[in-house]
């Protein structure tokens, strides 16, 4: 992920350059060496940045490198979302040390009058959503025509929601506009052509287009049962010490209230995040979380965009995402900037394709494991382990059990069930007598008991698991 090439190469200001040895950064990233001596020159720039490549400083560098503390508008960055704006316009504050440059965030489900009496106190940079910065600029409160530097954060995203024809209202109102960077995961048609629209014969710079940055992290699957998964959690969840923090990641809104709701009650300390919270207590639970003062955070993918944690150390994937990509952009919250992480991953039956589709398609390495040992001094697991034969199971519920035995017919393996599960003959599948062993089918609702009974007539039985 890193090159060679320090920050110092380049002509920053001392300033700039005095932010960047505070944070403990010496070398670029790959898209930072890319782009920033071109975007430092005035080119306008796109550039193929995924997250946790250092994408921020990529523009943020550049931008503030042009701007003067003299509160007026100089530069106008746009992102998809609240939380992302927030993200960009802290790591632009801390980079710039004593630089002196107002930085404000104006995005919309906050105090509009409130936003607005900050900028009339001067600004040099805004980082915004497209639809308040156009509500803002129609209302009066900025000047669009001012600004010279435009930036465009996730360009793809803003085409995916439906934001592009508000940028292009942005754009127009930009008269003064000399320089535009653009940055995007990916590049549909749709990008490029309204590129070529409003840049200035733009520097593609597309590093890394083939696969996304993969963390070096250790990453693990356990197969488990749906009901099991919360077990495993609390055994993940109870290795963490102190310093630790992760971040667990669900598909549904509802799987993330109910995680909350069941690891609460477990006396685990979480919190969720997902969509249909407000943006007062969304900025409160990501502050909380990059503070420190909360260690374990429940998210969908959505919400946790705004997400960009150097303490993250473990990541784990409740659910398998429906995304390939998502699964890297899980991972990356963890291991960043060199640090050790983990990333685990509680597969079902049902998931063990889009786990294999997401191995091929970044050529992962992925190991196979059972659930983690709990950690010395601790004997009693947080979460039970419960019987749960559901991933045996056929689509009918019926669950294969083996039976080291021959001695039995068929109709004498189904009768001596019956008699001791005492259940409906329904209950009882296929019987198959093989040369050494029997095969018997029992419906999930009966199929620990049955084991339990056979093996109470010396029968040697077991659950097979496909």
């Amino acid at each position: 992920m890193f090159t060679t090439t320090p920050f110092s190469a380049w002509d920053l200001k001392p300033g700039l350059q005095q932010g960047l040895v505070n944070m403990g950064w010496e070398f670029s990233t790959q898209v930072q060496k890319d782009t920033i001596p071109l975007a430092i020159d005035g080119r306008d720039v796109i550039g193929q940045a995924r997250t946790g490549s250092g994408k921020t400083a990529a523009f943020g560098l550049p931008t503030m490198n042009a701007c003067q503390p003299i509160g007026k508008l100089q530069a106008l960055l746009l992102t998809p979302t609240r939380e992302l704006a927030n993200q960009v316009a802290e790591e632009m504050n801390t980079i710039q040390g004593d630089n002196g440059l107002t930085i404000l965030t104006v995005y919309g489900g906050t105090d509009l009058e409130k936003q607005a009496r900050n900028l009339a106190k001067g600004v040099d940079i805004i980082v915004g959503t497209p639809g308040r910065v156009m509500d803002m600029c129609e209302r009066g409160h900025i000047d669009l025509s001012s600004p010279s530097i435009f930036v465009l954060d996730e360009a793809d995203r803003m085409l995916d929601m439906g934001f592009f024809p508000d940028i292009m209202w942005v754009i127009e109102k930009m008269t003064a506009r000399k320089q535009t960077l653009l940055f995007s995961a990916t590049f549909p048609q749709e990008i490029i052509d309204a590129a070529n629209e409003f840049m200035n014969d733009p520097e593609f710079v597309l590093t890394n287009t083939e696969k996304l940055d993969i963390p070096p992290i250790d990453q693990y699957s356990v197969r488990i049962g749906r009901a099991n998964k919360l077990w495993v959690i609390g055994r993940l969840l109870c290795r963490m010490n102190d310093e630790d923090q992760t971040l667990v990641f669900a598909n549904t809104k509802r799987m993330v209230d109910l995680l909350v709701q069941r690891l609460n009650k477990h006396r685990f300390n979480v919190e969720g995040l997902h969509g249909d919270l407000n943006q007062n207590q969304r900025e409160k639970i990501i502050g909380k979380f990059r503070n420190g003062d909360s260690k374990i955070v429940i998210a969908t993918d959505v919400a946790a965009r705004g997400i960009d944690v150097d303490g993250i150390t473990l990541v784990v994937n409740y659910d398998v995402p429906d995304d390939v990509d998502n699964y890297v952009h899980r991972i990356g919250r963890t291991g960043r900037i060199g640090r050790k992480g983990e990333a685990w991953t509680l597969v079902g039956r049902d998931d063990i394709p889009q786990l294999n589709k997401i191995i091929a398609t970044h050529s992962l390495e992925i190991i196979e494991s059972e659930a983690p040992d709990l950690p010395e001094g601790i004997d009693r697991d947080p979460v039970k382990l419960q019987e749960d034969n559901g991933e045996a199971a056929d689509v009918f519920g019926m669950v294969p059990i083996k039976v080291e035995t021959t001695s039995f017919s068929k109709l004498g393996l189904s009768d001596l069930l019956l008699a001791s599960l005492k259940c409906p003959e329904i209950a009882i599948g296929d019987i198959i007598i093989n040369v050494d062993h029997s095969v018997v089918e029992v419906h999930n609702r009966h199929a620990s008991l049955a084991v339990r009974a056979l093996n109470s007539k010396d029968l040697s039985a077991s659950i097979i698991n496909n």
